[in-house]
């Protein structure tokens, strides 16, 4: 089974489902606003990367300066995950002040299109692992569906074949794509702080290598950006990967209702708070798309009233490790790209998600 067009998912009390649950969260107190929290959040993270930035001011050792590369990739991880909630909204009742944070996070502090951003994460969203319409399913690297697969030509179709064995050391490409991606939007569409994102986003590329060359001079200025790009973009694709891969795959054939489609084609990861930090609470995947702007530290609190009211209505709620979820989304992988190897067998997707069998 790889799109839900090809299953009977559908349920007659499906559009009050959804009401319901929301209702529930909502009695809850779980949809209301955590300032002190996220100001919490803004000030820690500021904090370890102003401590970041003056190791590298202190620090002659190689060694010592790659090794605070390494957590400069962490912390801007964590500001990637700060980017998140204020692109959901999540922080503060006012729309100005999620964008203000949102703004800095992405474009002064990550070098990143905060508009490109939005936009792609509010379509992924909208159309959680529909095969045309979710752009993250939709990118040159990685193959979702067979049909992609045979389509892929020349160097590109190589890479489909083998994806799962390539899949890890992509993952360090991620932020020089986002760069990129944010670049190319900017250039080529229209959007409402164009300019002022351009000017910023120059701003960024002037201070941060500028101030890593005048700090360590330029081989190791170097040294340290490829470490702090290449670790900081493993660790995002790192937390992203296990969010929907695998799992339900829906179509422009597919009937199903909010709630369906948002728990069905997510995966959610078991964990304490260790797991909750390092995830930037993205592995309580199911709540976070049912409730976008949630604040994360509700997640937890959510993730059992949901789970019991999917159980209590039949919707397949799936969790699991964070170990095998990775063996999972590897096992689709593989499986996708089975034609390309004149290989056959079960469907990728069904195989991962048991649930659904």
């Amino acid at each position: 089974m790889e799109v839900a067009s090809r299953t009977t998912l559908r349920s007659g009390h499906a559009g009050s489902d959804y009401v319901r649950l929301k209702r529930l969260i909502a009695g809850a107190g779980l949809l209301q606003k955590q300032p002190r929290f996220y100001a919490l959040v803004i000030g820690v993270n500021t904090a370890l990367l102003a401590l970041c930035i003056g190791g590298f001011a202190a620090l002659d050792n190689p060694w010592l300066q790659a090794m605070n590369a390494v957590g400069l990739a962490l912390i801007s991880a964590q500001l990637g995950f700060q980017l998140h909630d204020a692109g959901h909204h999540q922080m503060f009742s006012r729309k100005w002040k999620n964008t203000l944070v949102g703004f800095l996070t992405a474009d002064l502090l990550l070098g990143m299109s905060y508009g490109w951003w939005v936009r792609k994460h509010n379509r992924h969203h909208a159309n959680p692992n529909h095969v045309d319409l979710d752009p993250d399913i939709n990118n040159p690297a990685i193959v979702y569906t067979r049909e992609q697969a045979l389509r892929r030509r020349g160097p590109l179709r190589l890479l489909a074949r083998y994806q799962a064995y390539l899949f890890f050391p992509l993952l360090g490409m991620l932020a020089w794509s986002m760069h990129a991606a944010g670049a190319a939007f900017l250039v080529s569409r229209r959007s409402r702080y164009r300019w002022l994102e351009v000017a910023t986003l120059l701003a960024h590329a002037v201070v941060y290598v500028g101030l890593l060359v005048y700090l360590m001079g330029p081989w190791s200025a170097l040294l340290v950006i490829l470490i702090h790009k290449g670790v900081g973009g493993f660790y995002l694709a790192s937390v992203f990967a296990p969010n929907h891969k695998g799992m339900l795959q829906t179509d422009d054939e597919s009937s199903l209702d909010f709630l369906r489609a948002q728990v069905l084609t997510s995966r959610n990861i078991r964990g304490s708070w260790w797991t909750d930090l390092m995830f930037g609470s993205l592995n309580y995947q199911i709540e976070h798309h049912l409730f976008p702007a949630m604040p994360r530290n509700q997640m937890r609190k959510a993730n059992a009233i949901v789970r019991e009211f999917c159980e209590e209505t039949g919707v397949a709620y799936y969790e699991t490790s964070v170990v095998r979820s990775y063996r999972e989304l590897l096992d689709f992988l593989h499986g996708v790209g089975a034609p390309l190897r004149g290989a056959h067998g079960a469907s990728p997707s069904l195989a991962a998600h048991p649930r659904l069998k």
